[in-house]
């Protein structure tokens, strides 16, 4: 199973870990973190040296509820972003982390490979045309709803069964309009229940019916500190517990705040499926 970025193929049939670069003052972990240059790259360096085979930059913060900003911002906070990367890091496999085609298009024309949606299309008619023409990676995310309107539509007759419809409706599309490479992300925190997320994490595995990468992003997030009744910065232990578990059902690439921890988790289960 591969994917191609930048005309080199990923095989990620071997799962890969995917850094998160976040520049937006409000995200929900890393907030305001990177914020200068110096950082930034300290970060994208630290990062790639510990393992990431990709970088997710984000410029628009999609947690709960966030504040809603306007193309030209996000544009204006990303693609100084994305340039800056590929300067100094020119063979960094960049995925950009946004739901407007105008973003998506700028990214990849200034050296992003990858485009990381979080409403499969649903967002913005455009999308999944424009990376058509693009020819990168597509990853798509369930969601209900927007960033603003999602936790309150956390409602499903059964959410397994309504998420791979929904993926199988999203596949057919993409195909369509002649996209390549797609990945499929279960959006945990999006649209769910504390209990619908672990209900989705519990049955990873019935995802693989759609032969597709499966991306699993539950770095830190709200499933992990509220069950434990901590903080999102204490949440690393969880984090790596609940990706050993993803990776046990088939997860194929791990989207982390910390790259170290995920790297070695894909070694350990490597290990552990090679006694078998």
């Amino acid at each position: 199973m591969t994917i191609n970025c930048l005309g080199k193929l990923i095989d990620v049939s071997s799962p890969k870990v995917m850094g998160i670069l976040n520049v937006t003052p409000n995200s929900f972990y890393d907030g305001g973190k990177y914020s200068d240059e110096i950082g930034i790259l300290n970060q994208v360096e630290n990062m790639l040296v510990e393992g990431a085979t990709f970088i997710d930059i984000g410029a628009y913060s999609s947690k709960p509820s966030a504040e809603f900003i306007s193309e030209q911002e996000e544009m204006e906070r990303l693609l100084p972003i994305v340039k800056l990367v590929v300067k100094h890091f020119p063979t960094t496999l960049i995925s950009v982390d946004t739901f407007r085609a105008q973003v998506a298009q700028n990214a990849v024309e200034n050296g992003a490979c990858m485009i990381n949606d979080i409403s499969a299309g649903s967002l913005d008619e455009k999308m999944m045309a424009t990376v058509a023409a693009l020819q990168v990676p597509y990853i798509m995310m369930h969601m209900k709803g927007t960033p603003q309107t999602m936790q309150s539509l956390a409602h499903y007759e059964n959410v397994i069964k309504e998420m791979l419809f929904y993926f199988s409706q999203k596949v057919v599309e993409a195909r369509s309009l002649g996209i390549n490479d797609l990945i499929i992300d279960p959006g945990f925190g999006f649209a769910k229940t504390l209990e619908q997320n672990f209900e989705v994490l519990n049955n990873l595995e019935l995802f693989q019916t759609l032969r597709l990468p499966v991306l699993v992003g539950v770095s830190r997030k709200s499933m992990i500190y509220k069950s434990l009744d901590i903080q999102a910065e204490f949440a690393l232990n969880g984090t790596t517990v609940l990706n050993t578990i993803a990776l046990q059902k088939g997860a194929t690439i791990l989207r982390v705040h910390d790259v170290k921890e995920a790297v070695e988790s894909i070694r350990l289960v490597a290990k552990l499926s090679a006694t078998e």
